[in-house]
């Protein structure tokens, strides 16, 4: 999008009508393209200079359709977080593209970057630290209708936080409590009533239900699901434990030091994984019966994910890869389905040996130690 919301054809759009037009079920409200986050590392007292830079989020591409929820799993550190805080603005991008309802976003600031939020909101991690203590529930709901006043009429503002409490399973009479009187769970129905003030088209979720005891989060998401379809809201939704991802998500996106790895539907991510990342971490979830977890198979991944500011080269998944070859070290794969695989196992995977899992493998195969091209002492290696 161009100065003043200009349309790739040329036709100058006002900001507030083009992110008023409507998108069909099933297209793309949101378009990342090689999306870029990276902090510099400086060094120096009086004058400092950047030595280096640590890669958060380095090229991430997706699409997000109108209606469905994606979910986005991988290790702690490895740049979630971070993609939905440049998602949403609070950290502005250094590279790539953004693009709601076809407009560029990525670079909007002022009256275009407030238009864009009343549309996409986010629900934050901790419902502890997300609220401000010395405010009641009813100032924190109503805030967004503080910076968007036409949203609300002044004289309707309690009737609507009201109304916000009761879509939220609270009871309107809390209106005039404060954070502190309120439980993990239900302080996160606050959050997610915020997040509903201004009636937008997308919330990203950012692991809005780790902090929360386990039948707390199954109601959490029950909640989501069941506004999700009231509403028509878009998600993308953020979180470690893969079981609540698969039941939540449309599809699933699986990232690993700043890159997405593999994307596919949620049968296809589970039932028919290809990457290498993607089986260990679908083989490390616990299981519960005792007799299957002494016989399971499972992918031990030996050794540290590498750092960010120094990923290795090509492939940053080679140097704990059980699959790694010389080619691993110097070409990146693509994100991209094989041409090779078939079926519902051919859906977008960044790995030049791209395979579903043989639970057959050796233990020597799958406890691996530094791969060939580690071994080598490649250049990049983290």
């Amino acid at each position: 999008m161009t100065v003043n919301g200009a349309s790739p054809m040329g036709v100058v759009v006002p900001e507030e009508v083009a992110f008023a037009q409507q998108v069909p079920r099933g297209e793309p409200i949101l378009q990342v393209r090689d999306l870029v986050k990276h902090f510099p590392l400086t060094k120096g007292v009086l004058l400092r200079r950047q030595v280096g830079a640590v890669k958060a989020v380095d090229g991430v591409s997706f699409d997000l359709m109108q209606g469905e929820t994606l979910g986005v799993v991988g290790e702690s550190g490895c740049g979630k977080s971070t993609l939905a805080k440049v998602l949403m603005n609070l950290e502005p991008a250094t590279g790539g593209s953004v693009r709601y309802k076809g407009e560029e976003i990525s670079r909007l600031s002022g009256s275009a970057l407030k238009a864009v939020r009343r549309n996409i909101q986010m629900v934050f991690q901790d419902p502890y630290t997300s609220l401000n203590p010395r405010m009641t529930v009813g100032d924190i709901i109503g805030e967004p209708f503080e910076i968007h006043p036409e949203v609300a009429p002044k004289g309707d503002r309690r009737k609507a936080v009201q109304d916000l409490l009761d879509v939220v399973g609270l009871n309107p009479e809390y209106i005039n409590r404060y954070p502190h009187q309120f439980s993990g769970g239900q302080r996160q129905r606050i959050g997610i009533a915020r997040g509903l003030a201004l009636k937008p088209e997308i919330i990203i979720c950012d692991e809005p239900v780790s902090a929360l005891d386990v039948s707390v989060q199954a109601q959490v998401i029950n909640l989501l699901e069941q506004l999700q379809g009231d509403f028509n809201l878009s998600y993308m939704f953020i979180a470690h434990d893969l079981s609540i991802v698969r039941h939540i998500s449309d599809r699933v996106g699986v990232m690993y030091l700043g890159k997405m790895v593999e994307i596919g539907s949620d049968a296809e991510i589970y039932d028919h994984a290809t990457h290498p990342y993607t089986q260990a971490l679908l083989s490390a979830v616990p299981v519960p019966d005792p007799t299957a977890r002494e016989t399971r198979d499972r992918i031990v991944l030996v050794g540290d994910v590498p750092s960010p500011a120094n990923p290795p080269s090509g492939c940053r998944f080679r140097t704990r890869c059980w699959k790694a070859q010389e080619r691993c070290a110097v070409e990146v794969p693509l994100l991209a389905a094989p041409g090779w695989l078939s079926g519902a196992a051919r859906h977008d995977s960044a790995c030049h040996f791209a395979a579903e899992r043989e639970i057959g493998q050796s233990a020597a195969e799958r406890e691996i130690g530094p791969g060939p091209a580690e071994r080598d002492d490649g250049p990049g290696t983290g």
